[in-house]
This record gives structure tokens, sequence and C-alpha cells, in this order.
């Protein structure tokens, strides 16, 4: 199945509002902002499939406007199910000036033989901000699937005035590496990352507050990196996916947005 779905936002009486949503079949988009004073707007993204299915090409864009700040929420798990060929997606976020997104997606995961590639990506400029995460699962862990997937690539990259300032290259084949090595997973079972990029951030400070949150976090490894611009980089290791998607929505609600995400109307 080809599917996609375009989002616009409007700054409009010092709020965000939805100024477009297109979408087709098995997509679905809900408005869930329970504060409508809050500049910030909350969309759910919702699919009428059970999941990602043999030769499904997805097409996202999402273009936030100037002072407008946007939630983009998922409903639930998303599902790769088995496949021959596989499935693809591709992402195109576009931020201007003063605007702010952020996007976790609730943890995908990879059935048996899934084969999936995604490629996203952000345009900002030096006022926006910009919240991104996945979780990603070894699969369906109490079915004896762990690591039974055959292929999961995920590529980011963010530019910032139109260069190149970050690249994720997330790629895990279980049939030709050893996810167990050093260097790759060393036991664990479940990982996670959020990219953070806001230039007026105190990154410094920032970071000794999220090292002392994921300190308290029990079976997680974790790491806290400056990023190549005034952001952060964080990565987690773990065992539960609950446990982990839960870690990145608390990051999110400790680092700061910018002005345009708490004005009020």
């Amino acid at each position: 199945m080809k599917a996609k779905l375009h989002i616009q936002t409007a700054h409009r009486e010092d709020r965000t509002v939805l100024k477009k949503a297109f979408f087709t079949p098995p997509f679905k988009v809900a408005n869930v902002t329970e504060d409508k004073r809050s500049n910030l707007l909350k969309l759910m993204l919702m699919s009428s499939s059970p999941g990602i299915l043999e030769g499904d090409v997805y097409q996202i864009q999402v273009d936030v406007a100037e002072n407008c700040a946007l939630e983009l929420q998922t409903q639930s798990y998303q599902r790769l199910f088995s496949m021959k060929l596989g499935a693809s997606q591709q992402t195109q976020i576009r931020l201007a000036a003063n605007s702010a997104f952020c996007y976790l997606p609730h943890p995908t995961v990879p059935h048996e033989a899934s084969r999936f590639s995604a490629i996203n990506r952000i345009d900002m400029t030096d006022s926006s901000s910009l919240i991104w995460g996945e979780v990603l699962t070894c699969g369906r862990k109490l079915n004896g699937e762990v690591f039974h997937f055959s292929r999961y690539h995920n590529l980011t990259q963010v530019w910032l005035n139109q260069r190149l300032v970050v690249k994720e290259n997330l790629l895990v084949e279980p049939d030709r590496m050893n996810v167990q090595a050093i260097g790759q997973m060393e036991g664990f079972t479940h990982q996670a990352n959020l990219l953070y990029l806001h230039q007026q951030a105190p990154v410094s400070t920032l970071s000794n507050t999220l090292h002392d949150y994921l300190n308290q976090q029990s079976d997680v490894l974790f790491g806290v990196t400056a990023a190549p611009v005034n952001g952060l980089v964080i990565r987690l290791l773990g065992h539960r996916a609950e446990q982990l998607h839960t870690c990145l929505k608390t990051i999110a609600n400790l680092l700061p947005q910018p002005k345009a995400v708490t004005n009020a109307a």
C-alpha cells in the first residue's frame, strides 16, 4: 500500500492551529490538544492498519510554520510484519523560524523476517527547536523472536540553515552481524535514542540534569553527548520497551523549548 500524510500548521491569535491535514489510508490525524490556551498543538497520528506490511510505501511531510509549536504523537506500537521484499518510509520535516517540533513515537516491534528502511530529513533554522526520538525493540520477545527480523535501517539527517549538521544511521541486520558483540547491544535487547537541538539551550546544565535522572533508572545503560551544534544526543540500552519510551518522554519534559511553546493566548 502506498500512503501519504501532509501536515501544515499556522499561527493565529497566539496559538498553533492545524492549517492542513491531508492523508490517505491507512493514516488518520486527530487533534488531542487539551489546553486550548497554549500555543502547543498536539496531534495524534493514527493508522487503520495493524502495522507495516509487505510492499508498504509511506510518505510523510510535516511543515511547522513560524512561531508554531507541534507535538506529534502516535497511537500504539509500530509493528513490522514478516516480509520478503520489505517496506519503506520517507519523512520530511520542515521547521520555520522560532518553531518547535517534538516527535517521540511508540516503540517499533519488528516481527520475524521483517525488512524495513526509513529515510528522515529535517530542515530547521537557528531559532527552531527539535526533539526527535525512537525506540527499537528486538522483536516479539515473549514469542521467542529475539532479533529474528531480517533488516532494520533508519537514516536521519538534520539540516540547519541548509547545512548538514547531524546524520544518524541505524542499521541492524541480525543475520549478518553479531548484535551482542562489543560496541553493539552487549546483552541488551532494546535501544532508544533522542536528538535535541535548540541554539539557546544550556547544554552543559541539561547534560548534568539528564545524567542525574538516568542514573536512577534500573537496568539501563546510557550516554549523553553534545551534538555538533548546540544540543544533545542521548542513547539508551535496556530490556523493556515501555521503560525506554517513558525515559524519552520524561527527558523531553526536562528540555527547554522556545517561548513559542509556552505562550498562552
